[in-house]
């Protein structure tokens, strides 16, 4: 009997609760009816102005909304909400799910609230620096005209799309920045050069793969410069733009065929990887690093395998695997700062150390050895959150692989290196490859990602840091300016170790 009869009880319930909402329905619309016509009862907004990062032009926006309330005691009807300039300035509106450029008669209850979502689409201004575009979206209420303001800043870009292969010799200029949405690729035998000031902009999974020559040799007022498309904010509330978030694009990709490289004076920034060299030979320069920024990457930072590599006067900052992994090959580098103090990104449980060094790389079951040539490091610091475990050789921020038991003690065929006045944050080691280093300790720098600056470093040496004045002058008299132009020769404490020669930092007075 049950089974018969509760089945009949459920239905009658759900028909006496559909009754009673739609009899709640039909007496909340009765109340609505009875407006305020009080020109003082006002709408208030969550903002006054809604305000856009730079856009690139004919790339539309994130969305963004604000809140529209009633905070009086009776409803208020909108007789109208209307975008300024529709259809001219690229933004769009939409208010309470509904799409449009003008809505009449919006209900809105009292000490209730509406939505209003806002994108925009930048239309190309012909000009080289962003320009600023203003609407305004109206609300008239009782006769009462009430308005919030919306900005944005428009930027041209040189758009490229569907991946692009350079198979002749090509110069880019600088006079717009360059949005890569895919692959750049360099045909082999092929250069591409990059003018000073040029600005690469990469969408997600973008990426340049050089199977020829790229020559980007920026200055120092003029950098060239690859980082993310992303110019908006992760949090906000917190200022923590996507700018500083690794894992935005793939990276630079050197093939075996690739030489002759030059990187002078560039940024790379918040990539997956940042410079990774495939399989080489160390009998021709792979690529001349000098006065330059990597940093910032999801993987590792710089990789090279069986390659010839030069850097001087650059800093290497923050990934989660290593840093700077060279595997075989010919290597110097000379007042570098190598410095890992990742606090995010997508793979941040693999961290790995600063430096790796190794004669042999595994991949699988397979095994191929490559005897590093030389790996020579002269004023350079290698620093990172790892602790350095003094009872540990070759622990801490250094790490070497070996294929012979022993044979991270250094050979002069098969693992020949030397780290010349540079600070290491390792335990100390006694060995004659090691000449007048410093160990264990970490340098101190202006910034490390406080709280007050959201994951934003500067690796500037600050006053009273070891490592001030203890550079061999003998080297830096042939690097005689830093990163940042500054001479290493003069001054009381010079040479400092590290891409940035000390400046004295003046203290702020304390009220």
């Amino acid at each position: 009997m049950n089974a018969i009869t509760k089945p009949g009880r459920k239905k009658v319930t759900a028909l006496y609760a559909v009754l009673m909402l739609a009899f709640g329905i039909l007496t909340g619309c009765d109340g609505i009816n009875d407006y305020s016509v009080n020109p003082d009862h006002r709408l208030r907004f969550s903002v006054d102005t809604l305000s856009f990062d730079t856009l690139f032009s004919s790339v539309g926006s994130v969305t963004k909304q604000f809140m529209v309330y009633n905070p009086n005691g009776e409803a208020l009807k909108i007789e109208s909400i209307l975008l300024a300039n529709a259809g001219k300035s690229g933004f769009r509106i939409n208010v309470n799910g509904r799409r449009g450029d003008s809505f009449k008669d919006i209900d809105i209850w009292k000490k209730d609230s509406l939505y209003v979502s806002v994108e925009v689409t930048a239309n190309p201004n012909g000009a080289h620096r962003p320009l600023m575009i203003e609407d305004s979206i109206l609300f008239h209420t009782n006769g009462i005209r009430q308005s919030v303001l919306l900005q944005a800043c428009g930027q041209d870009v040189r758009l490229i799309k569907g991946g692009v292969t350079f198979t002749k010799d090509t110069v880019l200029t600088a006079d717009l920045p360059w949005l890569v949405y895919d692959s750049l690729t360099v045909a082999e035998g092929v250069t591409l050069t990059l003018e000073k000031g040029v600005r690469f902009y990469m969408h997600s999974q973008a990426s340049l793969i050089v199977a020829g020559t790229l020559k980007a040799n920026g200055t120092r007022e003029e950098p060239i410069l690859f980082r993310g498309d992303r110019l908006d904010y992760i949090y906000a509330e917190v200022v923590l733009p996507y700018d500083r978030i690794p894992g935005q694009w793939r990276g630079i990709y050197f093939t075996p065929a690739s030489f002759d490289n030059e990187l002078h004076h560039v940024i790379i920034r918040n990539g997956f990887s940042g410079l990774v060299c495939r399989e080489s030979t160390p009998e021709r320069k792979k690529i001349d690093i000098r006065h330059s920024q990597i940093t910032n990457m999801d993987d590792k930072l710089l990789v090279a395998i069986n390659c010839w590599i030069e850097a001087s006067d650059s800093e290497f900052s923050n990934s989660t695997s290593a840093t700077v992994a060279l595997i075989g090959g010919k290597y110097r580098f000379v007042h570098c700062t190598l410095a890992n103090y990742k606090k995010i990104g997508k793979s941040r449980d693999l961290q790995s150390p600063c430096l790796m060094l190794s004669n042999h790389l595994k991949s699988g079951e397979n095994e191929t050895f490559y005897p590093l040539l030389q790996a020579g490091f002269d004023n350079c610091i290698i620093d990172g959150s790892f602790p350095a475990d003094s009872t540990h050789l070759y622990s801490g921020e250094l790490m070497f692989f070996t294929q012979e038991e022993g044979e991270e003690q250094g050979h002069d065929a098969t693992f020949n290196y030397r780290f010349n006045s540079c600070f290491i944050k390792t335990a100390r080691i006694e060995n004659e490859r090691f000449v007048r280093n410093l160990f264990v300790k970490s340098p101190s720098y202006l910034k490390t990602a406080t709280r007050e600056e959201i994951y934003e470093y500067d690796f500037r040496l600050a006053n009273e840091s070891e490592g001030i004045g203890r550079a061999d002058r003998t080297v830096s008299e042939h690097f005689p300016e830093d990163r940042y132009g500054v001479s290493r020769l003069t001054g009381d404490t010079a040479p400092s170790i590290g891409a940035y020669e000390y400046v004295h930092q003046e203290e702020e007075k304390k009220e």
